[in-house]
């Protein structure tokens, strides 16, 4: 039988990335958070921890997150189901790991009312679409929305639509380095805007031209920024349609090849026994997926 204050001292060093401010949220010492984790590490005969900067969970320690992360979740619903259960009236936290751009754009008004009706608190762990289920599979958060359709085990997925990239850059930035006119070959010459190293959109759509190899860009990992950075004509960009209606309707950005979008699957991730609130979420967003993502 697992002891979960020795659970709960593990899933707080991981979420709150360290002791200290595992602490802090558990009301406890640094030193009695350290002993729960020796204790727990006896318990299982195995360490839970890689004692990094960030601490990391071993290989055991994320099974016991998914675990814990999964009971809480059950717990809720035993809240609602069974008179006299009561674990107090602290709102229910989930962690999910999101990309960038479905924050900046769909993920707000598809979750609000959700949160609203639900109580419930949500910690954002923004990653690349591309690279957010290693966070679920490190049992570091509840739920995933990434680009990846390959469930873990223990989990569900659910393809949720398509993200619509363009390629754009502002008409100053076009009249700079292309006046002759956008082509292909040329375009590896012009800075680029790369979210980060993890995002490679850019080089699939080079790609899609017929364009191999390096290019010259920017790193800007925020969605906002880089955007803005479009329109101030530091580079060109894969940006979701979603976030610039208005700039290409007054040309504050221009698409580079007119009708040939990049559309970017997304999946929602969620643990099997993730109780109600998992599954409440999921219709929440599989509802907003019709009206905000481009769906077969």
């Amino acid at each position: 039988m697992f002891d979960y204050k020795l659970l709960a001292a593990l899933a707080a060093v991981i979420e709150q990335a360290g002791f200290e401010r595992a602490a802090q949220v558990l009301g406890l010492s640094q030193s009695a958070v350290s002993q729960r984790i020796k204790l727990l590490e006896a318990r299982v005969g195995a360490p839970v921890l890689v004692r990094a900067v960030p601490p990391s969970a071993t290989e055991v320690g994320r099974r016991l997150l998914n675990h814990v992360q999964q009971v809480r979740l059950l717990e809720r619903d035993l809240q609602h189901e069974v008179p006299g259960f009561d674990q107090g009236n602290a709102p229910e936290r989930l962690r999910i790991a999101i990309n960038a751009d479905s924050l900046a754009s769909w993920w707000a008004p598809a979750i609000a009312d959700f949160c609203a009706q639900q109580g419930v608190l949500i910690d954002h762990v923004v990653e690349d679409q591309d690279v957010g289920l290693r966070r679920m599979r490190a049992g570091e958060v509840a739920a995933c929305l990434c680009a990846s359709e390959r469930p873990l085990a223990g989990a569900r997925c659910l393809a949720l639509g398509s993200m619509r990239y363009l390629a754009v850059a502002s008409a100053a930035f076009v009249e700079r380095h292309f006046p002759q006119g956008v082509q292909a070959a040329t375009l590896p010459q012009a800075p680029a805007l790369v979210f980060g190293p993890d995002d490679f959109l850019q080089h699939r759509y080079l790609a899609a031209l017929g364009v191999e190899g390096g290019f010259l860009h920017h790193l800007c990992p925020s969605s906002e920024g880089f955007t803005r950075l479009a329109e101030a004509g530091l580079g060109w960009g894969m940006v979701p349609q979603l976030l610039i209606a208005s700039q290409l309707a007054d040309g504050r950005l221009r698409e580079l090849f007119p009708g040939r979008p990049v559309d970017v699957p997304l999946y929602w991730h969620y643990w099997r026994n993730g109780g109600q609130l998992l599954a409440e979420l999921t219709q929440a967003l599989a509802r907003a997926a019709t009206a905000h993502l481009v769906v077969d």
